[in-house]
């Protein structure tokens, strides 16, 4: 069974990664490629309930993720409605494409710490879809952002979901977490960034905002307000996890809410066809579902392979066969480019107790880097990647070939760092 299920999501792979060649679109091949990953598992097993039941658990933590993603990209919408980034992207208009590029790798390394790295890659793409009329640069922005927001949300207790994971789990504690990561996270991202902004061609031109419109002084101050009270729910999402520790999405939701009243208020005057173009219910209608169903199609894939036992399981073989802790950790962060770190990154604790390794070791702040920053490889190696990849339709094997080598530079670079500072202090 296990055979058989791992050969069924190595096939889905491959037609994800190959969807420009055969014209499927990858959402399809992903929620095929879950579903029927778990329709081998429950045929497979002796005890259907108990594999239903595992799949309802995985799935509460899956529909989490999706209400999550579908309430970061409605806001995100809802703000463009409103030219809300128009304020933004004036500013990041101001300069040579060069220094777009450092403002945009620096932008998101820091607020993907602060927010995370799913909810940054949205706001990112947003931006620069009306900024970059060439598609080349435009993807390259991108690749450089995944890169980005995965070495910022490394060193940040909410910035990844393994090392909130970590953090919750008491291996990790805040202070130690930013202060032995935030050197080996910076080098992760400043390597890529410096090896393309030193190859870029610029020739010094203007960078222009593509969507940008004459609006009047009272859409402009309508536009800051949406802008600033959409930024501000998604700041909100940690506080409010922080708070009540309930789930992430639950943040969102409830800032979602309170941007929906805002704008029903703003517009209640408005005739009907403005007061659904600038509502939430007309941004519902033009978030990317079929990045939505492919993120879901992936989720189902992971999961099913984590309750079958096929990662654990890959987990203790890698223990047994390499020994050396840090090649271990290296090994598990290039895994979670092929499947997802949350899994990996728990099968870890599960095989290392605290018992072995005491809270703030160096073990669990490595694996912390590694699985953070390590899913940059390839484009559906991380969350970030994913949304992506889905939002921006960025091809598997473009990614392949152009950012695959920097995000793998960066992640040994800053691999190196961290075992330098843990040697010398």
């Amino acid at each position: 069974m296990t055979i058989v299920i791992t050969a069924v999501f190595i096939i889905g792979y491959l037609f994800i990664a190959t969807e420009h060649f055969i014209k499927i679109n990858k959402a399809a091949t992903a929620l095929l490629t879950g579903v029927l990953c778990w329709t081998v598992y429950v045929l497979g097993s002796p005890e259907s309930h108990e594999v239903g039941a595992k799949l309802m658990e995985q799935a509460a933590d899956i529909a989490g993720i999706l209400f999550f993603l579908m309430g970061a990209m409605t806001i995100v919408e809802i703000i463009d409605a409103h030219s809300g980034f128009d304020m933004v992207t004036a500013i990041l208009s101001a300069g040579s494409k060069r220094k777009l590029f450092w403002l945009v790798g620096i932008t998101s390394f820091f607020l993907s710490a602060v927010l995370d790295n799913l909810t940054t890659t949205i706001v990112m793409v947003a931006l620069l879809s009306r900024i970059l009329p060439k598609r080349e640069d435009f993807l390259l922005f991108i690749g450089i952002v995944i890169i980005a927001v995965n070495a910022g949300g490394a060193w940040s207790p909410i910035g990844d979901v393994t090392t909130t994971m970590l953090w919750i789990g008491g291996q990790i504690t805040i202070m130690s977490i930013i202060k032995i990561l935030l050197l080996p996270s910076i080098a992760c991202a400043a390597i890529p960034l410096a090896w393309v902004s030193f190859r870029m061609k610029d020739g010094g031109e203007k960078i222009q905002n593509k969507n940008s419109r004459v609006l009047s002084p009272y859409e402009q101050r309508i536009g800051k307000l949406v802008f600033f009270l959409g930024v501000g729910a998604l700041l909100f999402v940690p506080v409010f996890k922080a708070i009540t520790h309930l789930p992430p999405f639950v943040g969102m939701m409830f800032g979602l809410g309170i941007l929906w009243v805002v704008t029903e208020f703003l517009h209640r005057k408005c005739d009907e066809e403005k007061r659904h173009s600038h509502s939430v219910a007309g941004a519902l209608q033009r978030i990317d579902m079929p990045s939505i169903l492919f993120f879901l199609g992936i989720l189902l894939s992971i999961s099913a392979l984590q309750s079958v036992g096929i990662l654990p399981s890959l987990a203790i073989w890698l223990d047994r066969t390499i020994g050396n802790l840090n090649i271990i950790v290296l090994a598990i962060g290039f895994l979670s480019a092929i499947v997802d770190n949350v899994p990996i990154v728990a099968a870890a604790v599960k095989m290392y107790p605290l018992s072995q390794f005491a809270t703030d070791h160096y073990f669990w702040s490595f694996l912390s880097y590694c699985a953070g920053t390590g899913g940059s490889a390839l484009i559906i190696g991380s969350a970030a990647g994913v949304a992506a990849m889905g939002i921006a339709n960025i091809d598997f094997f473009w990614y392949l070939r152009r950012i695959t080598p920097l995000a793998v530079a960066g992640y040994l670079a800053g691999a190196g760092v961290y075992l330098l500072q843990i040697r010398l202090f």
